[in-house]
């Protein structure tokens, strides 16, 4: 996936929306590439930095009694090291907007957790979120964060 087939893409997500569903969004996502905000070149030493470290998103039905509740993973190992940001999320919007927060952080060592962190929540102007651009059925997915990067994720089993 290009650039510039992402960025047509997104320009027609803006107008029309993506018709995204939670239940479209659920899955464990390691990241593939990304652009930083107004480059059409990916980004090969972030990218690459970010595969090496398994960076991925995992996504999850939540636990409320919405079933539009989401609870995101955001995580990165480094052999026996992991880093592990949680909390909720929820679509938001026509595009829609992947809205969320971490409320916690873990840090472990194989099994043992060395920091367990509970994490304020942002200004409600501040909510970090993915304005999501696709969820392809090939097993692919790309949106553009709060920052103004694009990302593309691959669905793994």
């Amino acid at each position: 996936m290009n650039f510039a087939i992402l960025n047509a893409r997104e320009k027609a997500v803006r107008l029309t929306g993506t018709g995204l569903k939670s239940i479209d969004l659920l899955g464990c996502w390691h990241l593939q590439t990304i652009w930083s905000k107004a480059d059409p070149k990916a980004n090969p030493f972030s990218s690459w930095m970010l595969r090496s470290l398994n960076a991925r998103l995992e996504i999850k039905a939540g636990l409320g009694i919405n079933c539009k509740d989401l609870r995101l993973t955001n995580a990165i190992n480094l052999g026996p090291v992991e880093l592990k940001f949680q909390g909720p999320g929820w679509l938001k919007g026509k595009r829609p907007l992947l809205m969320f927060h971490f409320d916690s952080l873990t840090l472990r060592i194989g099994g043992l957790v060395l920091l367990k962190k509970a994490l304020p929540a942002p200004d409600q102007k501040r909510t970090p979120f993915f304005a999501l651009i696709e969820r392809n059925p090939d097993g692919w997915m790309a949106a553009r964060g709060r920052g103004g990067g694009l990302a593309l994720w691959i669905l793994k089993d």
